[in-house]
């Protein structure tokens, strides 16, 4: 591991790379703790932004690399980006003339990124006056900059809009340059760098809640067996992700023979490797994204009506009862199942295999062909789901049985967890390619790329 580390920096080309990237990154940081002009910062914190907007503003902290907390120009994260390339995604596949676009090759998949940015913009404006609209209406705003206009003058209204958005496209230029100049994919970079830096936190309050007295009934104390399960619980769920990103059920594909004077070509037998977890971590931001409003509508429902039974249906949409942990599942299914339907398309699949002159033996090309196809992705959406389910529930079933903070727990599982493993690994194989493109020995020595078979499904 050492020598390979070495080799890194022996290759002029890497090396500028690494360090290019390491620079992009220490100027995200940088940012993140530049606050937005008059928001009462102290207030902020001691407050802690409270309500459902607050906790929505935590979750979104994880796994976005903004900090809306404590309300810095880097607050919104690079998430507007995210959704906006999301949307385009969805549209691209409902809207004949955008699934043209696709098809033109670079020039198309350049236009289509020209809309996602203007789409990007949109989206930090409304997010922004979201966000500094409840500031403002938790008093978190100086007074002096209070108005009429969502509760704040026109013009702070205006500068602050700019100041959010501006920081949303500095970090989505950071991403592209990344993209282009160094290594890796500069957003999943930012995000990862931001789930990262959260660690150091976590560690620390292990550390000063450390004890030796086995069996502390003291909320959040950590005696040695809650410290001794964490790191077992960490290493077995790294593992398990690993295993399942990587996880694929390999289909046989024939290729038909060919024969050309007195030689014949083709026959050879290949695979097609059909991704386990196939929608990622899409599903399970999409479900908790969706289940926090459930909670903010109706408590807000109930603060204004006064009735009881709100009140009650507020209650299930924590995080920590039954009937949320139901929907949580159900709402992973559901967000599983959707995203393989729109990315994966049996049917063109199947057409692009005819077309190439190659066949899954014993079965037709064409409509038998995508039947296969989309049952045997039916079955192992199941599988990539219920392992998105388990590794989602996690963190919160460790904090609430054994009384620790959820920033310990959420590095057992969720979607930080799956982000950090999914871009970790995506740089390792980056960086193995560079090294074993100039005949030095990386990171997985000669084992080959790390790969996953799921042959039982």
């Amino acid at each position: 591991m050492i020598q390979t580390f070495l080799n890194i920096f022996k290759i002029m080309e890497l090396r500028n790379k690494l360090m290019f990237t390491i620079g992009l990154l220490f100027t995200y940081r940088i940012g993140y703790y530049i606050p937005v002009p008059g928001v009462n910062q102290g207030k902020m914190a001691s407050t802690g932004g409270g309500g459902g907007l607050g906790d929505l503003a935590d979750y979104f902290q994880l796994f976005t690399g903004g900090n809306l907390k404590q309300s810095t120009i880097f607050g919104l994260g690079i998430m507007p980006y995210i959704s906006a390339s999301i949307i385009f995604q969805l549209l691209v596949t409902v809207i004949p003339a955008l699934e043209r676009l696709s098809k033109e090759g670079e020039s198309g998949r350049k236009k289509i990124q020209e809309y996602t940015r203007y789409a990007t913009v949109g989206l930090c404006i409304i997010q922004g006056a979201v966000w500094m609209s409840f500031l403002s209406s938790q008093g978190l705003v100086f007074t002096e900059y209070t108005g009429r206009f969502f509760g704040m003058s026109f013009f702070y209204m205006i500068m602050s809009l700019l100041v959010l958005t501006s920081g949303t496209v500095f970090l989505m230029w950071l991403g592209e340059q990344i993209d282009e100049y160094g290594i890796g994919n500069g957003v999943s970079l930012i995000i990862m760098a931001g789930i990262v830096a959260q660690m150091p936190t976590a560690f620390i309050y292990v550390w000063q809640n450390a004890t030796l007295q086995i069996g502390s009934a003291q909320t959040g104390a950590m005696d040695p067996a809650r410290i001794l399960f964490l790191v077992i619980a960490f290493v077995a769920v790294v593992a398990g992700s690993i295993l399942i990103t990587q996880g694929q059920r390999r289909i046989p594909i024939q290729q038909a023979k060919q024969t050309r004077g007195r030689r014949v070509y083709g026959g050879q037998r290949q695979y097609l490797p059909l991704r386990v977890n196939h929608g990622g971590v899409m599903p399970i931001i999409f479900a908790s994204t969706l289940l926090i409003f459930p909670g903010v509508l109706f408590g807000a429902m109930a603060n204004w009506t006064g009735w009881g039974f709100l009140y009650t249906v507020r209650d299930w949409f924590q995080s920590n009862e039954y009937p949320y942990i139901l929907a949580y599942v159900a709402t992973v299914y559901f967000f599983a199942y959707f995203w393989t339907t729109v990315q994966f398309r049996p049917k063109e699949m199947a057409n692009n295999l005819r077309d190439y002159g190659s066949f899954i033996p014993g079965l037709r090309p064409g409509k038998r062909t995508a039947d296969y196809l989309d049952k045997v992705m039916s079955r192992i959406t199941f599988v990539g789901a219920a392992f998105l389910s388990v590794i989602a529930l996690i963190p919160t079933l460790v904090a609430q049985s054994m009384q620790i903070p959820f920033m310990v727990s959420a590095f057992l599982g969720g979607t930080g967890l799956l982000i950090v493993v999914s871009v970790a690994l995506d740089l390792v194989q980056r960086i193995e390619a560079n090294l074993t493109m100039r005949n030095y020995k990386g990171f997985l020595g000669g084992d080959g790329p790390i790969r996953g078979d799921t042959r039982g499904f």
